[in-house]
């Protein structure tokens, strides 16, 4: 692997080589994030949820929510929301009845089949395992504490 400062520009050949350790930073960051959130599905799959509406269950989980604030929570757009959360629906994890205050919304809530999936789905050590496979406790640490300064930059 070629090193270069982090200012001076790679070569295409290095930007298009089959070593992952001359791709650019950003390639290499978006291909890890590609194979997690890969085996992640599959993982969540077995309770028919996805990397999108996983989150979704867990924060109803505390209680329900509208489509808005789960949009808002989930910073994605209410129309992808909706997407999510019909998804959700059909599978049986979710309910949206008529908001108690407001009947131009609705109430989203968790279903007694959708608590049970977000319980056994949300098996931390699997997680950890399929984002650390191949690494050592150590480089695990290094690998949280690195992740969560790029996630968080001015934290």
């Amino acid at each position: 692997m070629t090193q270069h400062p982090a200012d001076e520009p790679r070569s295409w050949s290095e930007m298009t080589s089959d070593d992952p350790a001359d791709w650019p930073l950003g390639r290499l960051l978006s291909a890890a994030a590609r194979r997690v959130e890969r085996e992640w599905n599959g993982h969540l799959g077995a309770w028919e949820l996805n990397h999108a509406s996983f989150p979704v269950l867990m924060m109803l989980l505390g209680g329900p929510h509208t489509q808005a604030e789960l949009a808002t929570a989930c910073e994605v757009t209410e129309q992808t929301m909706s997407r999510i959360l019909s998804r959700l629906e059909r599978t049986g994890h979710i309910r949206r009845t008529p908001h108690r205050l407001d009947r131009r919304k609705h109430q989203v809530e968790i279903t007694d089949d959708g608590r049970r999936a977000a319980g056994l789905a949300a098996d931390q050590q699997a997680a950890d395992r399929i984002a650390a496979r191949g690494l050592t406790p150590e480089q695990v640490a290094q690998l949280r504490a690195l992740l969560a300064a790029v996630a968080h930059p001015e934290g």
